[in-house]
């Protein structure tokens, strides 16, 4: 009685004749694998069938494919300055909290605020200090307390002007040389917190040289203290804003500490 073929294997041809063929019946079937008939099973070479992985990774059909210069092995992106920004750790702060951020947490602040631009606080905050700015220098503040109301508004509002653009011409000279010693930081947020922290850190010395004087020696202390405090702020700033080490952060803004020191600071010494 025939015997119909097994699940995944063809029937095997009928001996007419001899006995059994152990070799001859290997080379049957592997001669009717050449005939068209779908490979269920493999030899192992030794006579013994076995069912391969379909799943597994580089057989045909199944190659895994990796892109030129991607690592396998690789759990996640490490934030590097050159490559993709990081996502913003939080949401933008109020201008209250980032005020108060800057002199109180800055760390925290700058990161949180590095993809944000924040172009309301830093224009009116620039603005308002450079109102009071011509205050703090002795030889201004004699020509504006003198001068009639007509000739005095025009000079508080043209020292205001310029302190804005100035500002605003230092910082994005920090800014372009943050990405030219490799930072990947956005130049509109780089650019409103420079402004921020130029004009926060000098506004102690300015207060107490509005009623003491600018050439007073307690003034003049304040005056360099703030500096530091400038060039600590914005060496910090820099370094977070465009992922840069702090020796790059700090040569970044150079330019800008020197120009604060020379026509704020030593201005009114």
């Amino acid at each position: 009685m025939p015997q119909g073929p097994t699940y995944g294997y063809p029937s095997a041809p009928q001996q007419r004749h001899g006995g059994p063929q152990p070799h001859g019946g290997r080379q049957q079937w592997r001669g009717a694998q050449g005939q068209g008939e779908p490979e269920y099973f493999g030899d192992d070479g030794q006579g013994h069938f076995h069912a391969p992985d379909p799943y597994a990774a580089n057989n045909p059909g199944h190659t895994q494919a990796f892109s030129v210069g991607e690592d396998p092995y690789s759990a996640g992106e490490t934030y590097r300055a050159g490559q993709a920004s990081a996502p913003p750790v939080g949401p933008r702060l109020h201008w209250k909290d980032l005020l108060r951020g800057i002199v109180f947490s800055p760390t925290r602040t700058f990161l949180q605020m590095r993809d944000y631009t924040m172009w309301g606080p830093a224009l009116i905050v620039t603005f308002l200090y450079g109102l009071l700015a011509v205050f703090g220098f002795d030889g201004a503040r004699e020509d504006a307390i003198t001068a009639t109301l007509d000739n005095a508004i025009p000079i508080v509002l043209t020292t205001a002007v310029a302190m804005v653009v100035s500002s605003f011409v230092l910082s994005v000279v920090t800014h372009t040389l943050a990405r030219q010693l490799g930072g990947d930081g956005a130049w509109q947020p780089t650019v409103g917190l420079s402004m921020l922290i130029m004009s926060i850190t000098d506004a102690p010395r300015l207060v107490v040289a509005m009623f003491l004087g600018g050439d007073e020696s307690f003034v003049q202390i304040l005056g360099w203290a703030t500096w530091i405090g400038a060039g600590a702020l914005l060496t910090l700033m820099v370094s977070k804003s465009h992922d840069l080490p702090w020796p790059k952060a700090l040569g970044a803004s150079a330019i800008q500490l020197i120009a604060i020191l020379s026509i704020i600071k030593l201005g009114t010494f």
